[in-house]
């Protein structure tokens, strides 16, 4: 086995020499072969290896045991053991999730901090056979592609050297050395979902195809490369189809389906924080085509209209009030600051206005029915509304805008910038109006 685990390790470049490798040590079989299997091979690569242990606490003096045994195992190796206790089960009910969801969340968190603090790699113990029953578990609840994906072998900092291996060989690797482990009981019963697929479905499936388990391999391996496909033509989707406002629902469409729900999901992650599923890809899907919006969440939705597709703050800020034209006017708004000061070139930009306007009761405030702006080259006057419309301004943005106004006469207005009014080409005296991110934006 410590073959196939060197080939597993240099196939998938899991280690560097002089790497440092924090190991997931349950006490159980599998973890107890990972640890074995990297101490024989420490020399070679110059590892430095530690190990931690988490104690669930939901099965009594069997936690105790494990945790005992760990430590036991973890002298005899003469490293550094982390141990963390964490009462799962009312930590489940809290947080209103199952036991099993909230172990796995404590692990990662636990292996996320002892990792940064060491500067270390992860090796977590997942097999060939864990590989197979995740996938036959994903597929129970209506997998995508990232669900036939199954267990990566690696990702960002954890490494899986036995993904490659079943859980027979790890069995047969222990008696073979004469490693002992303990066995969690709940592993033996059929409480939990994924014991009902170890016990029931995949002795069914080994009948039909002995090699069950690296068939799947070879069909999550391929998924991957699929998938990281897909995900690379999205990215480059996204960024064909980027404009001022949002993205170009046709360039976006123009791509194949796959990818373009692929980009979907991940407008999703990185503009709203959200895990789309497939009934809120194919909502956005909808919309792209017909126009509309879609509620995410409570802090976010995605819109479609004027054939943009952007995402939108639920938070409906607007500006109480005005803020009078100063030389030197700082205020905040809607996350943003407006920065008035003075300015020696005329042209400078778009953002430079007359300084007459000062003391003659030209406000900053945002926009208001009756509201007029006049082109400065065109010299043509139209409602405000209607330039923004013009401009593909969002709907949803127009009001969160900040105009600098004399009653109705916009002088200068934020994404358009200074009107014929405003406009300093015959002034000695202007201003620069600066719009910058708050800080810790």
């Amino acid at each position: 086995m410590n073959n196939q685990v060197i080939r597993t390790v240099s196939k998938y470049n899991m280690l560097e020499k002089g790497d440092k490798v924090l190991v997931a040590l349950s006490g159980g079989a599998d973890s107890v072969a990972l640890l074995d299997v990297l101490n024989s091979i420490k020399e070679e690569y110059n590892l430095i290896i530690y190990a931690v242990h988490i104690n669930h606490m939901l099965r009594g003096e069997e936690s105790v045991r494990d945790e005992d045994f760990c430590r036991a195992l973890a002298e005899k190796y003469e490293l550094k053991l982390y141990v963390r206790h964490y009462d799962v089960s009312q930590l489940a009910k809290n947080d209103k999730i199952s036991e099993e969801l909230c172990g796995r969340n404590i692990r990662y968190s636990v292996f996320k901090e002892i990792s940064r603090e060491l500067g270390a790699k992860v090796a977590t113990a997942h097999t060939a056979s864990d590989n197979a029953e995740t996938l036959l578990f994903n597929i129970t609840r209506g997998a995508s592609l990232s669900g036939i994906c199954s267990i990566p072998p690696v990702r960002d900092n954890i490494i899986r050297p036995l993904i490659e291996c079943t859980r027979e060989q790890i069995e047969k690797y222990c008696q073979e050395n004469g490693l002992e482990y303990v066995t969690d009981s709940t592993n033996l019963t059929d409480d939990y979902t994924r014991n009902k697929i170890r016990h029931n479905v995949v002795p069914l499936l080994k009948e039909i195809n002995c090699g069950f388990e690296r068939s799947i391999l070879r069909l999550s391996e391929n998924a991957r490369e699929i998938s990281d496909y897909i995900n690379i033509a999205a990215q480059k989707a996204i960024l064909q189809s980027r404009c001022e406002y949002g993205f170009r629902c046709d360039l976006l469409l123009s791509n194949h389906i796959a990818v373009v729900k692929k980009s979907l999901s991940l407008l999703c992650k990185t503009n709203a924080h959200f895990n789309a599923e497939q009934r809120h890809i194919d909502l956005i899907l909808n919309i792209m085509r017909h126009g509309g919006a879609v509620e995410l969440n409570k802090k976010y939705n995605v819109v479609s209209k004027q054939g943009i597709l952007r995402f939108s703050s639920a938070n409906n800020d607007n500006l109480t009030g005005f803020i009078e034209l100063q030389e030197d006017t700082v205020f905040s708004f809607n996350s943003k600051i407006y920065k008035v000061t003075k300015n020696s070139c005329i042209k400078e930009s778009k953002n430079t206005v007359s300084a007459d306007f000062i003391g003659k009761k030209a406000v900053f405030r945002t926009r208001r029915s009756g509201d007029r702006f006049t082109y400065p080259k065109r010299m043509i006057t139209k409602p405000l509304r209607k330039i923004m419309n013009e401009m593909k301004i969002p709907s949803e943005l127009r009001d969160k805008l900040i105009v600098l106004a004399k009653d109705n006469e916009v002088l200068w207005c934020e994404k358009i910038g200074a009107s014929a009014s405003g406009n300093p080409d015959n002034s000695e005296k202007t201003l620069k109006i600066d719009v910058l991110p708050s800080q810790g934006e």
